[in-house]
């Protein structure tokens, strides 16, 4: 889904620069009230280089073409929906600088549909789901599941809208919509497995570490002379560091070897858009990627002959550097958190 240079003419893809820079502000704002403990800021950044070794990983979908991860969906449930935004700007912004996927004058256009649209659409179904559904952890992940299917294709109709409006090619907007949504449908079930069985993942060990599930549980009551009361809180451990930086480690160990090694066996069709790109000639424009010449581009490590090897180092050296960046936007976010933020940000109830 990541749009290239030359799709979309330059007033749009202004536009849509300055659509996500206002997203992004807007981001940066609500993400000081969900980065309320120390440890979120570098799960914040996990999430994000989870996201872009995730995203290397394309399956195959039906007629030689191929789908991967958007992460929106994933972000929002796991970290919030303002938290979760960012995230997947870093991830895009690491993507069209250093690697050349998705280009740079439509990065405003890339921010606003894989950043924008997907976590609006998936956290606001997922949030209204998990209010209505018995209050369990099957409920969670059936709602992210929901969730995570339905953003992608909202994903593909939001570039349909843009492209009607300013695509560089004069191609029928039925078409493109009916090719975008036809193929992203396929490809929304595969998000919506690997979001689920992701965020079934953390709440099997850690359920107080998913955004999404806080606040779900009802409070322990005990009968006390035939009634009811509230049950005093059991004391919160000491800061729980220790359990963190173990989920932290694992996770980064994960994603390490998914862009390090998993990566390698990932689908070379082209992916939905680039599918459709191709079919309909909205393709015929594209212009060379700014930074083709990144010693990173292509996910491969120039003058590094093997390609196992060269795929491998450049997938880990993208885990460390968005990393490194999401983590250092997240930590600076949380430290200019207002008295008000912080006192709004107080653990809630988990599953």
């Amino acid at each position: 889904m990541h749009v290239p240079d030359g799709f979309i003419n330059a007033p749009v893809s202004a536009a849509a620069g300055l659509v996500a820079a206002g997203a992004v502000a807007a981001g940066l704002r609500g993400a000081r009230r969900e980065l309320g403990e120390e440890r979120t800021a570098p799960l914040a950044g996990l999430v994000a280089a989870f996201v872009f070794a995730v995203q290397m990983l394309n399956f195959p979908v039906a007629g030689g073409t191929s789908g991967h991860l958007l992460g929106g969906a994933l972000a929002a449930i796991l970290v919030g929906p303002w938290t979760g935004m960012l995230c997947i700007a870093v991830v895009l912004l690491m993507q069209g600088v250093l690697f050349a996927d998705g280009g740079l004058t439509a990065l405003g256009v890339n921010v606003t549909i894989m950043g924008g649209v997907t976590v609006l659409v998936a956290y606001g179904l997922f949030r209204p789901l998990v209010k209505v559904l018995p209050r369990t952890r099957r409920s969670v992940t059936a709602a992210t599941f929901a969730a995570a299917f339905v953003s992608v294709p909202a994903s593909a109709a939001a570039f349909t809208l843009v492209h009607a409006v300013g695509g560089t090619t004069d191609v029928p907007v039925g078409k493109v919509l009916a090719a975008m949504l036809g193929v992203h449908l396929l490809i929304g079930l595969g998000e919506a497995v690997i979001t689920t069985a992701t965020v079934g993942a953390v709440l099997a060990v850690r359920p107080d570490l998913v955004y999404g599930a806080r606040g779900l549980s009802a409070p322990l009551k005990l009968r006390v002379g035939g009634e009811l009361v509230d049950a005093a809180p059991a004391p919160r451990p000491a800061p729980a560091s220790a359990g963190t930086r173990g989920v932290w480690a694992a996770g980064l160990a994960v994603s390490v070897l998914l862009a390090g090694f998993v990566s390698f066996y990932a689908s070379a069709s082209p992916d939905g858009l680039e599918r459709v790109a191709a079919d309909h000639g909205i393709d015929r424009e594209v212009r060379e990627h700014a930074t083709a010449d990144s010693p990173l581009a292509d996910y491969g490590v120039k003058d590094v002959r093997d390609a196992r090897l060269s795929g491998g180092l450049a997938g880990t050296i993208g885990v460390g550097a968005t990393l490194a960046l999401g983590t250092g936007v997240f930590w600076v976010t949380r430290r200019r958190r207002t008295p008000t933020a912080a006192a709004a940000a107080r653990p809630r109830e988990t599953v």
